[in-house]
This record gives structure tokens, sequence and C-alpha cells, in this order.
């Protein structure tokens, strides 16, 4: 197993940074200069897991010797990608177009270490149906919880999850924006167990 590889998250993301202290390992975040705009007939799921790897290569350029976690989140509707709204009256559009229907997110993480050569990624799908919600619930919730910086304009480790009829994942954490489990199985494949490195 590595020893002394710093570990860097790649996003200035509050709900990563919170996730990833879940695992009770040092690191440090660093936010990456990725533009992340959508190629053209990008499918939702190429669009996370191309940015997730693109974020941890443009930090890993910098600090070879670490340990870089990248990751990045599409909501997906029948092939359509919803971005972050970004401000309330987009917000209320989302989710107008998302009640009552399933919605799948992809929740992309990568682990790149640039001096070793090493790259692994994957995806964790997220199967949502929302409620059919009414106009004044989605106009209450987004004054209370104002989800403008979410894909999907949802935050379901808040009061989000009263939106959602039902989810189907495998992994637990990656509808909050980072899949514990795969990140965990990325980072022993880069010598790296997060069993061995916790601090109390």
């Amino acid at each position: 197993m590595q020893m002394h590889a710093p570990l860097i998250l790649a996003s200035t993301s509050p709900y990563r940074q919170e996730l990833l202290r879940r695992l009770r390992m040092p690191f440090e975040v660093m936010a990456p200069e990725v533009d992340e705009s959508p190629h053209a007939m990008e499918a939702p799921a190429a669009l996370a897991a191309r940015l997730a790897l693109a974020k941890a290569h443009a930090v890993a350029s910098l600090h070879p010797c670490a340990v870089v976690i990248g990751s990045d989140q599409v909501a997906d509707l029948d092939g359509v990608a919803l971005g972050k709204p970004g401000h309330h009256e987009a917000a209320v559009q989302q989710l107008r177009t998302m009640r009552g229907r399933r919605v799948v997110f992809h929740t992309a993480v990568a682990v790149v270490q640039a001096d070793r050569r090493f790259e692994a990624s994957d995806v964790a799908r997220v199967g949502v149906t929302f409620r059919a919600l009414s106009d004044p619930e989605i106009e209450h919730y987004l004054r209370a919880d104002r989800p403008y910086d979410c894909a999907g304009s949802a935050k379901v480790e808040s009061l989000g999850i009263a939106l959602l009829e039902s989810v189907e994942s495998d992994d637990p954490t990656a509808l909050i924006g980072l899949p514990l489990i795969r990140t965990c199985a990325l980072l022993r494949q880069a010598g790296i167990d997060p069993l061995e490195h916790t601090t109390p």
C-alpha cells in the first residue's frame, strides 16, 4: 500500500467534501480549472465520466505525486442532461419537468496519480422517481432549500427527500454527489486502503 501520498479532492463542492470526510482520511481541496460544457450529442453518463476524469487530471497535473479524486454528477431525463439550475426560475422549470417522472442521476468518480500514470474511474447510476408535485409544493421547497447549485434542483440530503417517491441505488451516497463505495474501490486500486489510512 502507498504511504504518505497526499490525497486531494478536485472539487470545491461542500457536499463532496462532507462525504469524503466520512472516510476519516486527511485530504486537501483544490478547485479544478475545467470547462464543463457538454460536447455535441454527448450522453449524460459520458459527460459525467469525462468531467470527473478531467477534473482529476487538471489537479494531478499540478500535483503529480498526489492521489487526486475528481467527481461530477449529471441528471438524465430521457437522455437529456439536466445541469445545475443556477437560479430560481430554472429550478422551477426543472422540477415541473421532472414531477411524476423517473430521472437517472449519473455520478462519476475518477482517481488519478500522474507520476505513476495511474487513472481509474467509475459511474454510479441512481434511479429517482419524483412525486407528482404541485406548483405550491415546488415553490415552498425551493424557497426553503435553495438547491440552485445541485443537478436536478434537489438537495436529497435535506428537505429535497420530500420531493421523491422512490430511489434505486447500489451506492447510497452517489445521489448526494460522491459514490463512496466506488471511491473506496478506486482508492484501493491506487494503493490506498481507507481502512488502513483512517485517522482517529
